[in-house]
């Protein structure tokens, strides 16, 4: 891991000292990599991918039947720019 570390100067007051930090994180890619572990997705099998896929088909199809034989509305498509 790598640390950010600065150490004032004579004559440099806070706020310089917290500028120059946040630049230094910033320049490191500490706060994106963290980020990057935070919201990370393990990938899944690809049995499993396959599963949810043939899942999804059948309720479209299933869906697409009702809609055919009138028991089911048609959801309008969301959006309002084309």
């Amino acid at each position: 891991m790598i640390n950010a570390e600065v150490t004032r100067n004579p004559n440099e007051n806070a706020m310089g000292v917290i500028r120059r930090f946040t630049r230094k994180v910033q320049g490191s890619g500490i706060i994106q990599r963290k980020r990057e572990l935070r919201f990370a997705t393990r990938v899944q099998s690809s049995y499993k991918v396959k599963q949810r896929t043939l899942k999804l088909i059948k309720r479209r199809t299933d869906l697409a039947e009702l809609v055919k034989q009138g028991k089911a509305q048609i959801k309008p498509e969301r959006g309002g720019r084309k």
